[in-house]
C-alpha cells in the first residue's frame, strides 16, 4: 500500500462470493479485508489518509468490532477512544479507515492535538470539495464546511490527539456521518460515546512478536511482553531492535538493568518513542499542575499494581516531597484529574494505577537527591497501611496489593526499621495464602539482610527464620526445612526461655517437621507439652492454643488413637468456628481433619456430610488451587470411593491431581498423598495395572523425599501388595508386605492400626499362596485387637471375622468358622477382603 491514497475496493464481508483464501471469522465484526490489498484514488472519493497502513497489524478485534457497533449506518455517531500514550489509539482508527474505507465517500484525518489548527484542516477538506472561498478565512470556510456536511452521508472525519473537548466542541460535525477521536483525555461523555483502551491482552502481544519478528520464541516474547506490561509501543520499539540484530535475551536483560532503552528502536507506525510521548505529557503536566506531577514521581518507585487512594491520604502529612495542599481533604481528588486527564494514571474505585513503563520514564527523569527523598515517602506511605490479618482470606486481597508494592525494585524496604514488621506479616501473608516460593525468597532475602544489620539473635530475624522453615516445608523440603526451625527454636530458648510465645511457635514448627519426616512419637510428646503450655499461659481459646490442640489429635490419629483424635477434633472445631467463622482456613482444616477421624471409625456418612460442606467452602474461600482445599478433595474422593461412587471418586481426584502437580511438583508430599487416594479408586475399579503403576512412580517419590520408614510411604507399599495380590503376583507382594510390616511394628508398634492392616494383608496374600496355617494364627491376633480397640460392630472388625471364618474353612476347621459367623460363610476374593 502506498500512504495518502484510498483503498477502490470495499473490504472483504463474510458472505461474499469472490474467492479469499480462508482466515480466521473475527467474532461480531465485519471480516477484514485481504493484506496488502489494492489502494487507489476513486473519482469520487475524498481520502487525505497521508500513513500508510500498519501491516503488522494484529489483535484488537474486539476493539474494532466495538467502532463498529457505535458507528452505525447512516447515524450521527461520535466515537471517542481514549487511553494512555503508546496504547495504540491511533493505530486502531488508522485500521478502521482501512477496513471500512468502502462503506465511506469521505474519509478525512485530521491531527487535532492542536485545537486552533482543525479550522485549517477543514479548509482543506472544503478546497477539495470544491467550496472553499480562497479570500474567506478559515474559521468561514470551516463553518461551510461543516454546513455542507450536514447534508452528505457516508462520511468519516478523524480527529487524532484531541486532548481539551471544551476546545473541540465547537468544531464537531453534525450530520448522517461518523466522527472518531483519539485522546488520552477521557472526559468526553458529553460529546461523544467514550470508549476506554487498555494494554494488548498477553495472547496479543505474543501474535503481534509472532508475526513481527517471528525469530522469537514464546518464552522469550512472554518475557519482553511481561516486563513492558503488555505496551503496544513498547512492543513495537522492542520488535524494531530485535529486527536490527539486538537479541530477544540481551534486549529483556538491557531493559531490567537500564530502561533508558525505552528510547530506542523506532517503529514507522509511531511517531514518537514511549521515553519521549511519557515526558511530553509529564512535563505540560508539570507545567500545569505541579503537586500532579510530584505525585506522579512519587508513585513511579512504587509498584505497577493498583495504589488505594487512601494510603496516600492516610500518610500526607509525613510526605515531604510533594508540595502543601490548603485543603487537605480535597487534595488527593484535585491530584488525581489531571493525571486522569492526561492518561497517565487508569482510576478504578477507590484505587489508581500507572503502567511499569510510564513509572519506568518517570524513574528516569529524577536525580539522585530526588530519589532519596521519594524513597523516604514511599516508605512513609507503606509503613501507615494496615492490610489486616495476614491469616484471613478476607484480607487477603489488601495484602496481596501491599506485597506487590512492596516488592518493587525501585525502593530498597530491606533496610528500613519501619517497615520490619510489615515485612513479617507480609511473609505470613505469603505462606497463608499458598505461595511459599515466594515467601521463602523474601523470608532468606530479609533473615541475611538483617543478620548482618542486627545479629542473629534478633527478634525479627527470629521471625523470619521461623517463617523461611515453615514455606521451605511448605515446599515439600522438610529435610531443608529442619535445620532452619532447629536453628531458630534453639535461639528463642536461649534468649526467650521455654514459655515465651515465640519460643512456642518455633516450638510447634519444629514438632511439625518431626511428624512430617516420620518421628511421630516424638512429634506427640513435643505437641503435647506444647498444648499443655499453651493452655496454661494463653487459655483454651487462643488461635495458638487450637493450633496446639489440633496438631496434637492430628498426632493421637496418627499414633492409631483415632477416637482420642476424634474427640479433640469436635472440641478444636466447635471453639473455631465459634471464635473464627466457618469459612476461616484453620476452621476448614479442622473440619477436615475431623472427617478423617470420623470415616477411620466407619462414621462415613456423617464424614461425606462434612467434608462435601468444607470442601465447597474451600473451593469458595481459597480457591480449587489452595492447599486445603486440595486435602478436602482428595479425602471427599476417598470417602465416595467407599460409599461406591466411584465415578464422582475418580473424578474429583483426578481432578485435585492435576492442580497438586501444577501447584506442588511431581515429588511433594501432597501430591504423593493423592496420587495413593488414586491408586486406592483405580484398584476399586479393577484398574489394578494403571494403580500399580502409579503406586510404582509414588513410592519412588515418597523414599526420595520422606524416607522409606516414612507412615505414608509405608501405605502406599501396603496399597501396591494389595494391587499386586489382584494380580496374582502373590510372591511380590508377599516380598513388600513383610518389608512393610517389619517397618511398621518398628516404627509403630505391634497394635498401630496400619500395622494390624498390614498383618491382615500378608495374612490374606498367604491364604492365596495355600499358606493357611500360617495365615490363621496372624489372623486371629488382628481379630482380637480390633474388637478390644475397635468393638465387634466396626466394619474392619466385620471383615477380619470372614477373612478368618474363610481360612478356617480352607483348614477344615468348619466348626470354627461357623463359630465365628453364626452361618455358613462363603469364600470371598481377594479384592473384597484387602484393607
Amino acid at each position: 500500500m502506498n500512504g495518502n491514497r484510498r483503498p477502490t475496493e470495499r473490504p472483504a464481508f463474510p458472505g461474499n462470493t469472490a474467492e479469499v483464501p480462508e482466515e480466521p471469522v473475527v467474532p461480531h465484526g465485519p471480516k477484514p479485508p485481504l493484506p496488502g490489498g489494492t489502494d487507489g484514488t476513486g473519482e469520487s472519493g475524498v481520502w487525505n489518509v497521508s500513513r500508510r497502513r500498519n501491516l503488522d497489524f494484529s489483535g484488537r478485534e474486539t476493539q474494532i468490532a466495538q467502532l463498529r457497533d457505535g458507528l452505525p449506518a447512516d447515524r450521527h455517531s461520535v466515537v471517542a477512544l481514549h487511553g494512555m500514550g503508546g496504547i495504540g489509539k491511533s493505530q486502531i482508527v488508522l485500521e478502521y479507515a482501512y477496513r471500512f474505507a468502502g462503506e465511506y465517500d469521505l474519509v478525512w484525518w485530521i491531527d487535532a492535538e492542536q485545537s486552533d489548527q482543525i479550522p485549517v484542516h477543514y479548509t482543506e477538506l472544503a478546497d477539495r470539495l470544491g467550496i472553499a472561498l480562497k479570500e474567506a478565512g478559515a474559521e468561514h470556510n470551516a463553518r461551510t464546511l461543516l454546513t455542507a456536511l450536514r447534508g452528505r452521508r457516508r462520511w468519516l472525519i478523524i480527529l487524532d490527539n484531541a486532548e481539551d473537548p471544551d476546545q473541540v466542541e465547537r468544531w464537531l460535525p453534525e450530520g448522517s456521518g461518523h466522527v472518531l477521536i483519539t485522546s488520552r483525555n477521557p472526559n468526553w461523555r458529553r460529546l461523544a460515546r467514550p470508549m476506554s483502551l487498555d494494554v494488548f491482552t498477553r495472547a496479543d502481544s505474543l501474535a503481534y512478536f509472532r508475526n513481527r519478528v517471528p525469530s522469537t520464541t514464546d518464552d522469550e516474547a512472554d518475557a519482553l511482553a511481561g516486563e513492558l506490561g503488555d505496551l503496544p509501543l513498547a512492543l513495537a520499539q522492542a520488535a524494531d531492535m530485535i529486527e536490527k540484530g539486538t537479541h530477544a535475551g540481551l534486549y529483556l536483560r538491557l531493559l531490567r538493568e537500564n530502561t533508558t532503552i525505552l528510547r530506542e528502536g523506532e517503529d514507522p507506525d509511531y511517531p514518537v518513542s514511549l521515553a519521549a510521548a511519557v515526558g511530553i505529557a509529564a512535563g505540560n503536566l508539570a507545567d500545569e499542575h505541579p503537586d500532579a506531577a510530584a505525585l506522579l514521581r512519587l508513585t513511579a518507585f512504587l509498584g505497577p499494581d493498583p495504589i488505594p487512594t487512601d494510603w496516600l491520604v492516610n500518610a500526607r502529612a509525613r510526605l515531604t516531597t510533594i508540595p502543601a495542599h490548603p485543603d487537605e481533604l480535597t487534595w488527593m481528588r484535585s491530584t488525581l484529574e489531571p493525571l486522569r486527564r492526561y492518561s497517565l494514571v487508569r482510576i478504578d474505585g477507590g484505587a489508581f494505577q500507572v503502567h511499569r513503563l510510564t513509572q519506568a520514564v518517570l524513574r528516569d527523569q529524577v536525580d539522585g537527591v530526588q530519589a532519596e527523598a521519594i524513597s523516604d515517602d514511599v516508605a512513609a506511605v507503606l509503613a501507615v497501611v494496615a492490610p489486616g490479618d495476614p491469616q484471613d482470606p478476607a484480607d487477603w486481597p489488601a495484602w496481596a496489593s501491599m506485597v506487590s508494592h512492596l516488592g518493587s525494585r525501585h525502593i530498597d524496604v530491606t533496610h528500613r526499621p519501619e517497615l520490619r514488621r510489615t515485612l513479617c506479616d507480609a511473609i505470613h501473608f505469603l505462606i497463608r495464602s499458598a505461595q511459599p516460593k515466594a515467601a521463602a525468597e523474601l523470608a532468606a532475602t530479609l533473615r541475611d539482610a538483617w543478620t548482618t544489620e542486627v545479629g542473629a539473635d534478633d527478634a525479627d530475624v527470629l521471625t523470619c527464620m521461623q517463617y523461611l522453615g515453615h514455606a521451605t516445608a511448605d515446599l515439600g523440603d522438610l529435610r531443608g526445612a529442619r535445620p532452619i526451625i532447629e536453628d531458630a527454636f534453639n535461639r528463642r530458648r536461649r534468649t526467650l526461655g521455654d514459655d515465651d510465645p515465640d519460643t512456642l511457635k518455633s516450638a510447634n514448627d519444629l514438632a511439625a517437621i518431626l511428624g512430617g519426616l516420620g518421628a511421630s512419637r516424638e512429634a506427640l510428646v513435643m505437641y503435647r507439652e506444647i498444648l499443655a503450655s499453651r493452655r496454661r499461659l494463653l487459655g483454651d481459646d487462643h488461635p495458638d492454643t487450637l493450633l496446639s490442640a489440633s496438631n496434637f489429635a492430628g498426632s493421637l490419629y496418627t499414633s492409631g488413637d483415632v477416637v482420642a483424635a476424634r474427640e479433640l477434633e469436635k472440641d478444636v472445631l466447635t471453639r473455631r468456628r465459634r471464635l473464627r467463622g466457618d469459612d476461616h482456613p484453620e476452621t476448614l482444616r479442622s473440619a477436615i481433619q475431623l472427617a478423617d477421624s470420623l470415616h477411620q471409625l466407619d462414621e462415613v456418612t456423617d464424614a461425606h456430610r462434612l467434608l462435601r460442606e468444607t470442601w465447597e467452602r474451600c473451593r469458595t474461600t481459597l480457591g480449587d488451587d489452595h492447599p486445603v482445599s486440595l486435602s478436602a478433595a482428595r479425602s471427599l474422593g476417598i470417602v465416595l470411593k467407599d460409599l461406591g461412587r466411584h465415578d464422582e471418586a475418580r473424578t474429583i481426584i483426578e481432578n485435585a491431581l492435576a492442580r497438586s502437580r501444577r501447584v506442588h511438583g511431581d515429588d511433594h508430599p501432597d501430591t504423593s498423598r493423592v496420587m495413593y487416594a488414586l491408586a486406592r479408586v483405580l484398584h476399586d475399579v479393577r484398574e489394578d495395572q494403571e494403580a500399580r503403576r502409579v503406586l510404582v512412580d509414588t513410592i519412588a517419590s515418597q523414599r526420595r523425599v520422606q524416607g522409606p520408614d516414612h507412615g505414608e510411604t509405608l501405605l502406599s507399599m501396603n496399597q501396591l501388595a494389595i494391587s499386586l495380590g489382584t494380580l496374582r503376583e502373590f510372591e511380590e507382594a508377599r516380598r513388600l508386605l513383610e518389608e512393610v510390616l517389619d517397618r511398621r511394628r518398628s516404627g509403630f508398634g505391634e497394635e498401630h492400626p496400619e500395622t494390624l492392616r498390614t498383618i491382615y494383608n500378608l495374612a490374606l496374600i498367604l491364604h492365596e499362596m495355600r499358606c493357611s496355617r500360617e495365615a490363621a494364627p496372624m489372623l486371629e491376633h488382628v481379630l482380637a485387637v480390633r474388637r478390644r480397640t475397635l468393638g465387634p460392630e466396626h466394619k474392619e472388625t466385620s471383615i477380619t471375622v470372614n477373612a478368618l471364618a474363610t481360612v478356617y474353612k480352607r483348614m477344615g476347621m468348619h466348626r470354627q468358622a461357623q463359630k465365628l459367623t453364626g452361618k455358613k460363610g462363603t469364600k470371598r476374593g481377594f479384592r473384597k477382603k484387602s484393607l
